[in-house]
């Protein structure tokens, strides 16, 4: 786990972001790899208007939508650096 927080996030075109990290990593991640499938809580992000409400909640260090819609900071930063997320020795993520 890298358990480095999100800083800065600004919306771009389509599903994409451009997300600042605590450790100076500034990246373009294109939420569409990283949701996949926008239903449940993430449905409402579907929406251009809606997907650009978002916003760094500081206490938890991580992207938030107005209705409580969140991704770990470690899922972020690993499509961001382009480093596979580990557990247990085992490559989870990217």
């Amino acid at each position: 786990m890298f358990l480095i927080d999100v800083t800065d996030v600004k919306p771009l075109d389509g599903k994409k972001l451009e997300l600042s990290f605590a450790d100076g990593l500034r990246a373009v991640v294109d939420m569409a790899q990283v949701i996949q499938t926008f239903d449940g809580v993430f449905a409402p992000l579907e929406d251009p208007e809606f997907f650009r409400q978002v916003r760094v909640d500081r206490e938890i260090g991580t992207i938030v939508w107005p209705n409580g819609a969140d991704v770990c900071p470690d899922v972020l930063y690993s499509y961001a650096s382009g480093k596979p997320i580990i557990v247990d020795g085992k490559r989870v993520l990217n």
